[in-house]
């Protein structure tokens, strides 16, 4: 698929990751909406995009409700005609001990955190995904849906339910490429490592600097341009199907 002129819808788009996804892809001639709860990162990127000049557009919806997402389609493909490529880059990382000792007593990690993140993290992509094929089928065009999973997926420390949404990504991106290639909608997923952003930069300089030293043979974080360069990858090789790009330095948890 040609990256210029192709209309994209990105969640999370006013995250750090969302963000460069939305203006690498707008640069290259894209026409992109993006998606988020965040109302005043929204105007954020609307100030800036009016300055760049940039075909970006946004819309505040909470992917993990099922009318929010419906509305989010049916007024992109209003305002665009159609839909040729959707980024499920929402998430949320409810991290916490399954059981945590407190002084002399345990305290079990809340469902309420645990709900959140399959709210957010896995139903979210499951009705983006769902939405993005409907329409995509109807409008008779091929596509492609991009899962953003994680290194995670794989099972890491204090993160049972961020690992669980993510590995459970992999598994719709497989099941999705199965079902949806008869109609020219292609289904991937995308697992970042660390990546250099301020989030990670918040990791006290010790423990950052073991991570990178000991763990990740090329010794550094990725980089949030090289992340955009595999979306890049991504919705343009049209044979790549049903697969997980992993994006993490040669690190294996």
């Amino acid at each position: 698929m040609n990256i210029r002129g192709a209309k994209v819808i990105i969640t999370g788009g006013a995250g750090v990751l969302g963000r460069a996804f939305a203006f690498d892809l707008a640069s290259r001639g894209a026409q992109i909406l993006v998606c988020d709860q965040n109302k005043e990162a929204l105007i954020m990127i609307n100030q800036e995009t009016q300055q760049a000049k940039l075909p970006i557009a946004t819309h505040h919806a909470d992917v993990s409700r099922e009318n929010d997402v419906i509305e989010l389609f049916k007024a992109f493909v209003d305002q665009f005609g159609k839909v040729d490529v959707v980024i499920n880059n929402a998430a949320v990382a409810e991290d916490g001990l399954l059981i945590k000792k407190k002084g002399n007593h345990y305290e079990r990690f809340p469902l309420s955190r645990w709900q959140r993140g399959l709210n957010v993290n896995l139903t979210g992509v499951f009705l983006c995904g769902r939405e993005a094929a409907f329409h995509m089928i109807r409008q008779g065009t091929s596509g492609v849906i991009i899962n953003i999973s994680s290194i995670s997926r794989h099972g890491n420390f204090i993160q049972s339910n961020y690992s669980a949404t993510k590995t459970a990504i992999v598994a719709l991106t497989v099941v999705w490429s199965k079902e949806l290639s008869g109609y020219g909608i292609r289904s991937v997923a995308l697992a970042p490592g660390y990546i250099d952003t301020p989030l990670t930069r918040n990791i006290p300089e010790e423990i950052r600097s073991r991570i990178v030293t000991s763990q990740i043979p090329l010794e550094r974080m990725g980089k949030i341009s090289e992340v955009a360069h595999a979306i890049r990858f991504a919705i343009e090789n049209d044979y790549l199907n049903g697969r997980v790009l992993d994006l993490d330095g040669g690190l294996r948890l």
